[in-house]
């Protein structure tokens, strides 16, 4: 079993696909939007983990699933077809893309 504290890749799922404007957002983790779903993935420690949900809670976005890839598993973001993106702050609903 791994050390809880290493980091670790990890892929959150949040629900909308988020427009390019607020990359800096998500620094260097890669963002992917699929469908209707975002997915952010990258090496993080439990306190990047955390600060990164503290993001997404702060943008109000819905949070569909956080899940920790086994060593060499590579992220379903990764391994699904979808259009590689910066991440964006949504915009309210009936103003366009999420």
């Amino acid at each position: 079993m791994s050390d809880p504290g290493a980091p670790a890749n990890y892929e959150i799922r949040v629900e909308g696909v988020l427009d390019i404007r607020w990359a800096d957002w998500f620094g260097d983790l890669r963002v992917d939007s699929d469908g209707g779903q975002t997915a952010v993935s990258g090496l993080l420690d439990q306190a990047a983990l955390h600060g990164l949900l503290a993001k997404i809670r702060d943008l109000g976005l819905c949070l569909i699933s956080v899940r920790r890839a086994e060593p060499g598993e590579p992220s379903t973001a990764s391994s699904q077809a979808g259009e590689h993106a910066p991440a964006g702050r949504p915009q309210p609903p009936g103003e366009g893309r999420v």
